[in-house]
């Protein structure tokens, strides 16, 4: 696992079920516009931010729109975000093209089937505790935490402390 964590140059995630714990809430608003709602935890936020602190980069490709997770990446610096993406693994082949990289340099955490391409060619995946029973055996590490709940920062942090990064990811926060 270590060997394939040095050459991570990439950090990719998908949203509903890895970035949230998957569900969306939709609220009636005024003049019956219809709301999302999606839920992001603070320490994967946190961890996020860390990615670029180490100079990796945070990127998440996603297969449905939302004005809420565009806002969230806004935030949290991360320019490689695509919605309303039907094929990720083509995606991520137009993403590694304009970075120059390879396959190998990215790691990625999906939650469902719609995330096999990609598990079955980037250099590191993962996927939350609770993804998809079946799917999971196709990951190289499975979180302890659920999707939406610490999944993300603790893979980004395995793969921080796998590189050697840490210490750099966080050292703005050191007295």
């Amino acid at each position: 696992m270590l060997d394939k964590i040095k050459k991570i140059k990439i950090v990719c995630f998908d949203c509903d079920g890895v970035l949230t714990d998957g569900k969306i809430t939709y609220i009636q608003g005024a003049d019956n516009q219809i709301l999302e709602q999606k839920n992001f935890s603070a320490r994967d936020g946190m961890g996020l931010m860390f990615l670029n602190y180490a100079g990796l980069i945070p990127a998440v490709i996603t297969g449905r729109t939302s004005a809420v997770l565009a806002r969230r990446c806004k935030d949290l610096k991360i320019e490689h975000f695509y919605q309303k993406i039907e094929n990720k693994a083509k995606q991520m082949e137009v993403i590694l093209q304009e970075l120059n990289l390879e396959w190998e340099n990215v790691a990625y955490m999906g939650d469902d089937w719609n995330d096999y391409p990609l598990f079955k060619r980037v250099g590191f995946s993962a996927s939350p505790n609770d993804g998809e029973e079946e799917i999971k055996q196709y990951v190289d590490f499975v979180s302890t935490k659920n999707g939406g709940a610490g999944a993300v920062r603790e893979f980004i942090d395995l793969i921080l402390r796998g590189k050697g990064l840490y210490e750099k990811a966080t050292s703005k926060f050191h007295i």
